[in-house]
Order: C-alpha cells, then structure tokens, then sequence
C-alpha cells in the first residue's frame, strides 16, 4: 500500500496527538476519540491544500518559461482624436454632439474589443493614491483582527480566496468607519466614476449606465507571494462579461509582482486552445504578453475573459502592491458568470454605474453619506 505524504504527516500528528493525550484518553475516550478525529481532519485538509499549492507553484514557473524573455511592458495607446461632425449644410448628416471624452470612450472601446486589456494613465492623482493606499492597509489590519475574533467572517472580508499566501483581495466598504479621517473612499469614487470621473465614460460606452456594481476591493499582494498560474477570471462567454480595473495606488516594479496580460486572448478562439492539453502550451509560447508596470495613479482596464497572472512579489526588491480594484457587469450577459466577485454580500447585485453615479452626485450636493441605506456590506 502506498502512504502519501499528506496521509503520512497526518498518521504522525495522530501519534503526537495520541502520545500527548494519553493519560486523557483512558479517562474519556469519547470525547478524546472525537478530539483526534477532528484534528486529524483539519491537519489532513491543511496538507491537502499546501499540496495543492506546490503544485500550481510549479506550473506557474513552468508557465513563466514557456512566456520566455520577450515580454514587453503594457503600454498607453496614442489614441487619434476623430474630427468633429458639424452637421451643416445639406446632407451633411446629425450634428455629434458628444463630448471630447464619450469620443474617446468610443476609440477606447474598440481597443479593448481587439485586445482585451488597455493602459490609462493618470487616472487618479498620487495624493489622492497615497491617501487610499494608507486607507486600505489600515482596513486590512482591522479585517485581521476582526477574523481572528470570528473565522466565520474571512469571507465576508477576503471572499472566497482567503487562504492564499501573502495575497488578498480585501473587500471595501462604501460607508466610512468610526476610524476613518476622512471620506477617502468618497473622493476616490467621485474623481473615477462621478460626472466628471476619469472613467466614468469609458464605463457607460462598455455597459451603459445599467451595468452592476460587481467587484470593490483592493488587490494587496506582500513580499514573498508566489507567483499565479495564468488564468481567466470566469468561464467564457459570448459577450465581455465583465470590465475589471487595477489601479496602481504607488508605483509597480518588477519585483512588486504586476499583472501579465495576454493580448486578444479574450476570444472563444484563444479559451479554445488554453482549454486544449495538446495546445495550451503552444499558445502560451506564441503569446504577446504584456507586463502592467504601472505608475502611482494609472490604471488597467481589462476584459474578464483575457488570460493573465499575477507575479511573484520577491522576498528581495519587493514591496507592498496595493491595486483598488473595482468592476461592472455587461448587462447583455444574463444569469450567473460562474464567478463570485470581490465585492461584501450585502452589496451584491443591489448597485450599477447609474446608482453610483446618482449617489455621488448627491453627495457633491451636501449628502455626508449617499451609501449609507447599503451600510458596511457585512453579512452580519
């Protein structure tokens, strides 16, 4: 009979357990019995899962290889601006009446449907960053402390991925907290998404002022994390299911682990090969990969279908990566996506780019807390 390893540290802590307890398990061997079983279960599901992660480590390395050398970092695009229809004269058709930013919106769009991923730069300005940045450290420590009183709450804080190493994706309340200074979170929404929000236009051009509200958190990934297996957020469907943003809140180095991006891999041409054993590894040989080194206040918008992987944040070089992350739903993609966003149970589908919109407007007319009837998100 063959012993795996998982089985065999498992049958030691046993022992250990048994030795340990010995004098009590003559007394009350029931209650003892049911004392090892359930350690037995947790040790063996805690070596499972460690096991696991190897695993995907070592492909993810092999991953990194078959990418090679010739990465190149993600750039900006030069977008030509469109002359202005003035629509005078006969036949010379509707006059345009967007602004300079719906026009671009549109030029946008069609990268991202050629691509499936896009840099913006400036999107936030490095005040503002450094004041989210210390906003999001300092609710990942109260998240801490607050799931160490009650486990049960990891996933209300950290979702469904909450055991990964050394990386999080720590879920954002919209209300303030007794501890917060200021409304960081309310001007951090308004400069992207209120009326004159940087990404407010892109954002209606993708999925319209109906879209949902599905993610809101920060991505924090700390020195030592290993590096992602690259993967797509969530099974493929016809349509962009999902437009996802990463917001550098301090500069990306190599060493901090960005985000690689596999261009136009968004397709049902290009999931067809990833899914395909005798094709994957060919295709992510081929692949023009791009690497989001990003600037304190830029920004990457991405199709949720595309292939990407984060990094390794190296234990030498690297430093804390906090990314605000955020994302809306395409609403000609109907029923489940097969994905649970990062976003607190309380918020889930109950907001869209409109609602934000309107409540940020009646913040900038005097309401302290326009997210307020929502409270913190938590389920408890």
């Amino acid at each position: 009979m063959v012993i795996s390893s998982a089985s065999a540290s498992a049958a030691s802590i046993l022992v250990l357990i048994c030795l340990s307890k010995s004098s009590w398990a003559f007394t009350n061997p029931s209650r003892n019995a049911r004392f090892i079983k359930s350690h037995l279960a947790y040790s063996a599901s805690d070596l499972l899962y460690e096991d696991q992660q190897k695993a995907k480590a070592r492909r993810a390395d092999e991953e990194q290889r078959l990418l090679g050398t010739n990465i190149k970092p993600l750039l900006a695009k030069k977008i030509k601006q469109v002359p202005v229809k003035r629509g005078s004269g006969f036949g010379a058709g509707k006059r345009d009446t967007r602004t300079p930013s719906q026009r671009l919106a549109v030029q946008q769009a069609k990268i991202m449907s050629k691509d499936g991923v896009m840099r913006i730069d400036n999107v936030l300005d490095g005040e503002t960053c450094d004041r989210m940045r210390v906003h999001v450290l300092r609710q990942q420590e109260l998240a801490d402390v607050e799931t160490a009183k009650n486990a049960a709450l990891s996933e209300d804080y950290y979702g469904v991925e909450n055991r990964r190493k050394n990386r999080c994706d720590l879920l954002l309340s919209l209300v303030s907290g007794e501890e917060d200074e200021d409304d960081i979170t309310l001007d951090v929404l308004r400069n992207v998404l209120g009326e004159e929000g940087t990404l407010r236009p892109i954002y209606e051009e993708l999925v319209s002022n109906d879209g949902e509200f599905y993610e809101f958190a920060a991505v924090i990934t700390n020195p030592g994390s290993d590096r992602q297996q690259i993967h797509p957020d969530l099974p493929h469907r016809n349509e962009a299911p999902l437009y996802v943003i990463f917001l550098a809140l301090q500069d990306i180095t190599e060493a901090m682990g960005p985000t690689t991006f596999l261009l136009g891999t968004h397709t049902k041409k290009e999931r067809s090969k990833f899914d395909d054993s005798q094709m994957k590894d060919e295709q992510l040989a081929n692949a023009k990969s791009r690497l989001a080194l990003l600037k304190k206040g830029d920004a990457v918008l991405f199709d949720a279908r595309i292939l990407h992987c984060g990094n390794a944040n190296e234990e030498e070089g690297g430093s804390t990566r906090a990314m605000f992350n955020f994302s809306f739903r395409n609403p000609k993609e109907s029923g489940s996506l097969g994905y649970c966003g990062s976003m607190r149970p309380g918020y889930v589908g109950k907001i869209s780019l409109g609602d934000v919109g309107a409540a940020l407007e009646q913040h900038k007319n005097g309401l302290l807390s326009p997210f307020s009837k929502l409270g913190d998100g938590l389920s408890c």
